[in-house]
């Protein structure tokens, strides 16, 4: 299935564009010609609002020219380049909140064409750690932003809250399962949750972030995805997949629920939040979440 927006800047880019290019090289010196002409005949000066209702240009040629250039910046920009995405919910907390606004860096994982977002040159791929965008499978009309647990091969557990990982290697066995280092930095209190989350640094590969735990929250291992030949708590990442799990462990519904990632589904890397807006909370619910109350600078910056 395409990328319904995708496929409507790409239309609309080569439509401009060779409305354009029909103007410049035919229709364009074709209006030209015939005012010089009018104008050899005239027996004074024609001044331009005369010249102007000679051969005059079409509204749709006129508007389509203007546009093209704008049209062109913004589909090389947001196809190639980087692409603005809002967060909606806060299952990347503490690490990205509802209100941040990011920058996706398209060309980060290779670079893709616009629609059905093949590969057309590879560049480099995910690492255990990353923040990436990508389309949810079970509807890929949906972008969700995860972290980059599991690799490839890489085999996966989650069990009592903590994460293990044995990755990916070409000897087998592999060896034992390693907890990732977790260290309590303390509890703390968030306006998108109704306890108190306990929040730990974890070390993903080369990435240190924070991720936060609900104690009040049972395991929800009974409604985890099962794959054939593993434990209901553990996962063998499929060549060409990645498994993805939000920060919020506890408020994510991610790889743990409906499996993994393909390749041909990664948008880009989240790269760093450009504007983050505070918003109004009310108790009836009269004010739409979305209105923003304030600007948070401090939230401004690149993505760990």
């Amino acid at each position: 299935m395409a990328n319904t927006f995708a496929l409507i800047l790409v239309i609309l880019t080569f439509l401009t564009g060779f409305i354009w290019l029909l103007d410049k090289f035919i229709w364009g010196p074709a209006r030209t010609a015939a005012r010089q002409q009018a104008q050899d005949k005239a027996e004074t000066v024609l001044d331009e609002k005369t010249l102007a209702t000679i051969a005059p240009e079409n509204v749709i040629i006129e508007n389509a020219r203007s546009l093209f250039p704008v049209i062109a910046l913004v589909f090389v920009l947001r196809s190639f380049l980087y692409e603005p995405f809002q967060i909606p919910s806060g299952s990347m907390m503490p690490t990205l909140l509802v209100g941040d606004f990011i920058l996706v860096e398209k060309f980060s994982y290779g670079i893709k064409e616009p629609v059905w977002q093949n590969t057309l040159i590879p560049i480099n791929s995910p690492k255990r750690g990353d923040v990436a965008v990508f389309k949810y499978p079970e509807d890929i009309r949906v972008d969700y932003i995860k972290r980059v647990v599991g690799l490839p091969g890489d085999r996966i557990v989650y069990k009592d809250k903590q994460l293990y990982l044995i990755p990916a290697c070409e000897k087998s066995p592999c060896g034992n399962y390693k907890a990732l280092d977790m260290n309590y930095l303390g509890d703390e209190t968030f306006a998108d949750e109704e306890s108190k989350m306990q929040v730990y640094s974890e070390i993903l590969g080369e990435v240190a972030h924070k991720v936060l735990i609900n104690p009040m929250r049972p395991e929800q291992i009974y409604n985890y995805y099962q794959q054939q030949g593993t434990y209901a708590y553990e996962w063998v990442v499929p060549q060409g997949h990645y498994f993805m799990m939000g920060d919020n462990r506890d408020n994510s519904r991610d790889s743990r629920f409906w499996g993994f990632v393909p390749e041909q589904n990664l948008v880009g890397k989240a790269v760093a939040i450009w504007v983050s807006f505070e918003l109004y909370r009310t108790q009836d619910g009269f004010l739409p979440t979305w209105v923003p109350s304030g600007v948070r600078f401090n939230r401004i910056g690149g993505i760990k």
